[in-house]
């Protein structure tokens, strides 16, 4: 079952085009991961599928009506970029307000303690550090019990052990039928969470699969290892040394890993494994991918895993 939906949709703010024509569907108990750089479009996205915004083109949907129909909107919790809290407010004092407009709400005290802030219930919002208001801005979205949670960056500002105790609850939230759309600029993010990216870029759709299929899509491999010079290897698209190793991005690591020990070359702690979602994600954004061709606004489809869905850009 769609939950959201863009079709074609495209918005522009003046002159600027935030999207272009987006295909987007979530269905029912997925865990969505929206990545992009910094003005790629994923607000705006956001903002058209909850009804703050409208296309200048294309439709969207939510729940199967007009996002901006009240009714479309009852099931879903949502954490904007940024929150406006009354800083007079207790923390619990907010979560009872935010309950008050749900037939079933959670708990405060359960919500509170699943995301970490079970003993600040009794404090005043605007003593609070900005990372536990970002993470009370977040548990603000589960509070209905919604079928769909959409949250646009919902880590920023936070320390590593917050941004794991906000994790844990996501994943909880997924593991009992949730359905997640995160958008993050943080790639072990939505490395760590997501089932399934679409990377967005300059306010278009460059890919859409799972994780290991849009690491994939550039094609390469990294190759790892301790030595001192190297001499020309084939297929080799980039090489740096950090710490002393050695990393080569290859199209090929089986003929790569022959020529080094044809070349009789001396190495050690050989490593071999798939690109990052880090470098998937530079190569398909920036058009730095190893045979040139980049994904451009040629009609070519990049996505090309089976199950996966086909992506024109």
């Amino acid at each position: 079952m769609t939950l959201a939906r863009a079709e074609q949709a495209s918005r522009r703010y003046g002159d600027v085009l935030a999207l272009d024509r987006v295909d987007l569907e979530v269905r029912a108990g997925e865990l969505v991961g929206l990545l992009g750089p910094n003005g790629a479009g994923k607000s705006t996205l956001i903002n058209l599928l909850v009804g703050l915004r409208r296309p200048s083109s294309g439709r969207v949907e939510l729940n199967g009506r007009d996002p901006r129909d009240p009714a479309s909107r009852r099931q879903i919790g949502v954490t904007p970029q940024e929150t406006g809290l009354p800083g007079t407010l207790r923390v619990g004092e907010v979560v009872d307000f935010v309950s008050a407009h749900y037939p079933d709400p959670v708990p405060r005290g359960e919500l509170l303690d699943q995301f970490g802030l079970g003993d600040l219930a009794r404090r005043q919002t605007g003593g609070l550090s900005g990372g536990q208001r970002r993470r009370l801005a977040v548990a603000l979205a589960f509070v209905g019990r919604p079928r769909l949670v959409l949250l646009d960056e919902p880590t920023t500002g936070l320390d590593v052990a917050a941004r794991h105790t906000l994790w844990d609850a996501i994943r909880a939230f997924h593991a009992d039928g949730g359905t997640v759309l995160l958008s993050s600029h943080y790639l072990e993010e939505v490395e760590a969470l997501a089932h399934r990216v679409v990377v967005i870029g300059q306010g278009r759709v460059l890919a859409d699969d799972t994780v290991d299929a849009v690491r994939g899509i550039v094609g390469v491999r990294r190759v790892s290892l301790v030595a001192d010079d190297l001499p020309d290897l084939p297929g080799v698209v980039r090489t740096e040394r950090v710490d002393g190793r050695l990393h080569l991005l290859t199209t090929d690591a089986d003929e790569l890993v022959r020529a080094l020990v044809t070349a009789r070359v001396p190495f050690t702690d050989l490593e071999v494994r798939p690109t990052s979602l880090e470098e998937a994600f530079l190569a398909i954004t920036t058009g730095d991918t190893p045979s040139g061709d980049a994904p451009t606004s040629t009609g070519r489809p990049i996505t090309a895993a089976a199950g996966g869905r086909p992506t024109t850009v």
